[in-house]
């Protein structure tokens, strides 16, 4: 195995580190939108601090056999080097050239899911390429069943085997930072935003050399250079409507693969997604991004693990940043963990070296984090509850 896959810049052990480096390198416009989330960041905020929260409690004076610590985990017939993968992110090319590539690159090198956008600034076909197949893809699920059927059978034929539908975006988010910065793909050239370019040159060259991002997945469907505002409507008209029992069952007979409903968090949609066949479900508010009102979704993975846990597989994303949270998160029941912002600030902060920092920075802190509670396997945490 390339020895570059667990590389590690020690001048950054954490996910703060990252984020400083991250927001010194980047066009604030492209932080802002990574960093920030929906109305008054309330959600975002909890779900984080709602999770630090979870005491887990350590045994020192027990025996041990001599196996080696495993963070393998199966799911879907597949057993991941690690129980974390890489949550969706749209833009991902906005806020670092190339991100979604090297993130696609790192996750298949260390064996952990990556989970493709549909708002994604890498096609279908160039990440399946770049991952064998093994990618995820998560779909917007549009009102025109053509663009479904093609995007479908793009993942398809790519040899994409697990589909991620979104129960979470009924309407498009109301982010004020976005709105003030007027993001588009390409960016709007405001006086404001050009300033912020040329004090990020790093960005500015890669971006240079790499091109403009563009929405490489919708590309085929959609018009050219749509600002913020155009955007919303573009997504409002194009996924319209919210993900209901009609067009979960279109798509569960549509799709022969793995079917997965990100986004719930109440015990009644989970219930609904047993009964329609889903194999699984991710806990999520889409990072507190699309409401500001709800629950953080560790408290949602404390009322749906112990009814759906030997039913469904349970995974759950949205205020994980570091290997702690990722221990806490699966104590409580989640059979896998996802993150986004994590990754993106290591790639922003580290460039074609981020995904490997992180991944391996992550390893490190769920690494210790259980050998200081005694446990030998990731389904060890549950016992460790205070």
């Amino acid at each position: 195995m390339n020895k570059d896959i667990h590389f590690m810049d020690y001048r950054y052990p954490s996910v703060n580190e990252l984020r400083e480096r991250s927001k010194k390198k980047v066009p604030k416009f492209a932080f802002e939108y990574l960093d920030g989330g929906c109305h008054d960041d309330v959600n975002l905020k909890r779900n984080t601090q709602r999770i630090r929260d979870i005491e887990l409690k350590p045994k020192y004076l027990i025996e041990q056999n001599d196996k080696a610590l495993n963070l393998r985990t199966k799911i879907f017939g597949h057993t991941y080097s690690l129980p974390f993968g890489m949550a969706p992110i749209g833009l991902q090319g906005l806020m670092w050239p190339k991100a979604t590539e090297i993130l696609a690159k790192a996750s298949f090198d260390h064996n952990i899911p990556f989970i493709l956008s549909t708002v994604s600034t890498a096609s279908i076909e160039k990440i399946s390429e770049i991952t064998e197949g093994k990618a995820w893809f998560q779909l917007y699920h549009p009102s025109d069943k053509k663009i479904t059927k093609d995007l479908l059978k793009r993942a398809e034929k790519s040899g994409i085997k697990t589909l991620v539908i979104l129960a979470d975006v009924p309407s498009f988010g109301y982010r004020p930072r976005d709105i003030k910065n007027g993001l588009s793909m390409p960016p709007k050239m405001t006086l404001s935003n050009l300033f912020q370019i040329l004090k990020s040159p790093e960005w500015a060259i890669k971006t240079l050399i790499n091109g403009q991002p563009n929405f490489e997945v919708l590309k085929p469907y959609m018009p050219k250079n749509l600002n913020l505002s155009q955007l919303g409507k573009f997504m409002d008209e194009t996924f319209s409507g919210r993900l209901n029992e009609e067009k979960i069952k279109y798509l569960r007979d549509l799709w022969k693969g793995n079917l997965i409903i990100k986004g719930t968090e109440s015990l009644h949609d989970v219930e609904k997604a047993y009964q329609l066949g889903l194999n699984g479900i991710i806990i999520s508010n889409h990072g507190g991004r699309q409401v500001d009102v709800g629950q953080a979704t560790i408290d949602s993975l404390k009322s749906i693990a112990p009814i759906y846990n030997n039913k469904i597989e349970i995974m759950m994303d949205s205020g994980i940043r570091g290997g702690a949270d990722i221990a806490r998160v699966l104590a409580h029941g989640a059979n896998f963990t996802f993150l986004g912002r994590s990754f993106m600030y290591g790639v922003s902060a580290l460039g074609t070296k981020g995904g490997n920092h992180t991944i391996t920075m992550l390893k490190k802190q769920l690494t210790q984090v259980m050998e200081q509670l005694s446990c030998k396997q990731i389904y060890d945490l549950k016992n460790t509850i205070v």
